[in-house]
């Protein structure tokens, strides 16, 4: 008997072991998917992860003297050859090691369902028709046609379906005649005949029906793919510095200002590798990117570029993965996150567009795996390849890593065609809302700017970073707040449904006419979210063509599609949205771009908050005056002074960095420590307190002052949860894999305490 470690999707620290039946050993091969059996009567599909393995001297014999351990067999392979390359299964070891993690976890995340499950996945299949073999010449289709001369209608279609399959008459028809296959439902559209007609015809034994196996994917070829466009003189500076800079760096960090031309480099460096016979790897930090980005690359790579992300069907995704693993796999993989975990066979080149997004990071369920450093580990896997992060606003790890010399740095400083960058405009509304000048949350020169743009046909942004129609809805007699029963936080309003909804359980209620303390009917919404941003401005500006980009109006899968579609041709002309559009939306006709509210980023109790919010204003700012025109930005704020806020208006980015590494420096923050959070959870108060400072107690006796806490998060209470999370700050150089070791032995300990069974732990590892 052999044996093999298996990978289940279970959050269970470790690799299972299994017998090898010998009628299956010739099967078994790392990568495949197995069935095995867990506990009385469960079955799950596993991967096999290590094959042949030895098992421990102690396992083969006696234990304590009267227990033997007995392994379960493997009960059926399901795979012929492996599903997951070695390269994908060392991705899934290092995400589970680095970030602390279950590799089942991983494994949850990286396959599509339909390959998780026994029987998830089924093939598209469609029907086909066929002309009888012994009907395949003109004698005996001309006698069978003169017999049928009362079904006229069956005669129609019998001649419609030799047309649509390439025969031009029947005096033509021979066995040799080759025949495009054709599906029942093309020749029912042709002929608008019902199923009837055909069924009669396949009953006298003239058509035959029969099912094949098609794929989901579109790869119909371009007729006429574009031509790569030149790049001009400044792109072309940056595309060699590029090469230069990959030649001794793995990773390259090309730092190019909004509108600078940046996917065209990347089109021209796809290329590149394409010519070398080599894949890439694409990402995007948000599915609404992929949207114009795919149009741009299939129009050059047609049906060589595939697309990979959560809004396409199980079974698609499945059908992806699968090309993947053929013969002719897609030479370009174009996705969000999830994309990293594709298998590739040569991947020479990952592009990680808009790397300073903070969607890369996964955030729940586990495993909390950041994308980008996923991908560049991923490339470093294969050899030669190389990965490119590109961005108007680096990331300050990314950014520092390039000062140091670790990355490749490669600067792009002037927009395409030398358009200026927007001008920015701060408005002071705190002396406005003082002196009543403001309409809601708008200023009078917002107002002003928006409708001269609207009036010249132009378009307009307004950035709002909150959805909902109001963050919260308040008794104005007694400050009642309805809030969500199981978790810490106040219900958002949405005007539309008319509901209160939590926006971390889902929980949602009516919204109450009356004050349940008071009794007092004068219930409004405090703040603005998107959705009372669309609805007052529709009643300032009638005229405006309106759309709203959020997460409630992009939760189907070609939502995303029709906003953006909309906007590009003009039947919208004024954007309303999220942080959703600051991710590198390409609109060629706004011109004014609205920040409505700067204060609610920078005060954020977060030590990212200043490096986010510059950020997202820069990119903001980005989507006006892309082509033509230089744009406006209006920036309004209460906080005018503030250094961040010139930093955006004057777009300089070094000095905001310069200012906030020596902040980063003073009090222990990336880049110069790594963070690790962990974060405790149980439904008694008491007991997950408890927990908490007997976890830091154990961690400050090893780390000492490197631990802080617990404390409670500024959301103490998810799902019926409470919340305590302690923080360990870990200088660079400083021996992690230890440091991960030790964490796992101090929890080992505490959860042999039968008072923390029911006690939940996880890790944020480089938490954003």
């Amino acid at each position: 008997m052999t044996y093999a470690n298996i990978i289940l999707p279970l959050p269970l620290e470790g690799l299972f072991t299994y017998g090898v039946p010998d009628a299956l050993a010739s099967r078994v091969q790392v990568g495949v998917r197995v069935r095995v059996p867990l506990g009385k009567s469960k079955t799950y599909v596993g991967i096999v992860a290590e094959y042949p393995v030895a098992l421990p001297a102690s396992d083969s014999g006696v234990v304590d003297n009267e227990k033997k351990i007995v392994y379960k067999d493997i009960l059926e392979v399901l795979d012929a050859t492996p599903i997951l390359l070695p390269q994908q299964l060392r991705l899934w070891r290092w995400i589970s090691d680095y970030y602390m993690s279950p590799i089942g976890d991983v494994y949850k995340a990286a396959l599509p369902s339909g390959l998780k499950a026994e029987d998830g996945y089924r093939p598209r299949t469609e029907l086909y028709v066929r002309l009888a073999d012994n009907f395949r010449n003109e004698r005996g289709l001309t006698l069978m046609i003169d017999a049928m001369k009362r079904a006229s209608k069956q005669v129609e279609v019998l001649m419609a379906y030799l047309r649509l399959a390439g025969v031009d008459g029947v005096e033509y028809l021979t066995t040799e005649t080759p025949l495009r296959e054709v599906t029942r439902e093309e020749l029912m559209n042709d002929t608008h005949t019902t199923i009837g007609v055909i069924r009669a015809l396949s009953d006298r034994k003239l058509l035959v029906t029969y099912e094949k196996e098609v794929g989901r994917l579109n790869d119909n070829v371009l007729p006429h793919p574009e031509h790569i466009k030149p790049l001009n003189e400044a792109q072309t500076e940056a595309y060699n510095q590029i090469l230069i800079q990959m030649m001794g760096h793995p990773v390259t960090l090309l730092h190019g200002v909004t509108s600078s031309g940046k996917t065209e480099i990347y089109i021209h460096l796809i290329q590149k590798a394409i010519d070398e016979h080599k894949q890439v790897l694409y990402l995007l930090p948000e599915i609404a990117l992929t949207v114009q980005i795919t149009e741009r690359l299939k129009a050059v790579f047609g049906n060589r570029l595939g697309i990979y992300h959560s809004k396409y069907s199980d079974a698609e995704r499945v059908e992806i993965w699968q090309k993947q693993l053929s013969t002719q796999p897609y030479d370009v993989i174009l996705g969000a996150r999830s994309a990293v975990f594709l298998p590739f066979q040569r991947l020479g080149l990952v592009i990680i567009d808009e790397e300073h997004e903070q969607s890369f990071k996964q955030q729940d369920p586990a495993p909390r795996y950041h994308a980008r450093s996923a991908a560049i580990v991923l490339a470093q896997m294969y050899a030669g390849a190389k990965t490119l992060l590109g961005t108007a606003t680096p990331s300050m790890e990314t950014y520092y890593n390039a000062q140091q010399g670790k990355y490749g740095l490669v600067e792009l400083t002037r927009r395409y065609k030398d358009i200026h960058l927007p001008a920015i405009e701060v408005v002071d509304v705190k002396d406005l809302y003082r002196r009543k000048m403001m309409t809601g949350p708008f200023s009078p020169r917002l107002l002003a700017a928006v409708r001269e743009a609207l009036k010249r046909g132009e378009q307009a942004i307004l950035f709002q970073n909150r959805r909902g129609f109001a963050p919260m809805v308040e008794c104005r007699q007694c400050g009642w707040v309805p809030k969500c029963p199981d978790c810490d936080v106040s219900l958002t309003f949405h005007k539309n449904l008319n509901v209160l909804t939590c926006h971390y359980c889902g929980y949602t209620m009516r919204v109450p006419e009356e004050c349940p303390c008071c009794e007092s009917k004068d219930i409004r919404g405090r703040g603005y979210g998107t959705e009372k941003i669309e609805d007052e401005i529709r009643n300032i500006l009638p005229e405006a063509r309106i759309a709203r980009m959020d997460l409630d109006t992009t939760r189907t899968k070609n939502a995303y599609e029709r906003l953006i579609y909309d906007f590009s041709t003009g039947k919208s002309n004024l954007l309303i949205g999220t942080q959703m559009i600051s991710k590198g939306l390409d609109f060629d006709k706004v011109s004014v771009v609205g920040i409505l509210n700067a204060d609610s980023m920078l005060n954020y109790p977060d030590f990212r908050a200043y490096e986010q919010a510059f950020i997202m204003m820069s990119q903001v700012s980005g989507r006006a005056g892309r082509k033509g025109r230089q744009g406006l930005v209006i920036l309004q704020t209460k906080s005018p002074e503030l250094p961040v806020i010139q930093q955006v208006v004057r777009n300089d980015y070094r000095g905001f960095y310069t200012n906030l590494l020596e902040e980063r420096h003073d009090f222990h923050y990336p880049p110069f420590y790594h963070l690790v959070y962990v974060y405790l959870k149980h439904r008694d108060e008491n007991t997950v307190n408890s927990a908490g400072l007997e976890l830091g107690s154990r961690l400050r006796e090893v780390f000492g002052t490197r631990v802080l806490g617990p404390d409670k998060p500024a959301v103490a209470r998810v799902k019926t949860l409470s919340i305590r999370k302690v923080v360990l700050k870990l200088e660079n150089g400083i021996d992690l894999p230890r440091v991960r070791q030790y964490l796992r032995g101090v929890l080992d300990a505490m959860m042999k305490d039968k008072r923390y069974g029911a006690l939940q732990v996880y890790y944020d590892v480089d938490p954003l």
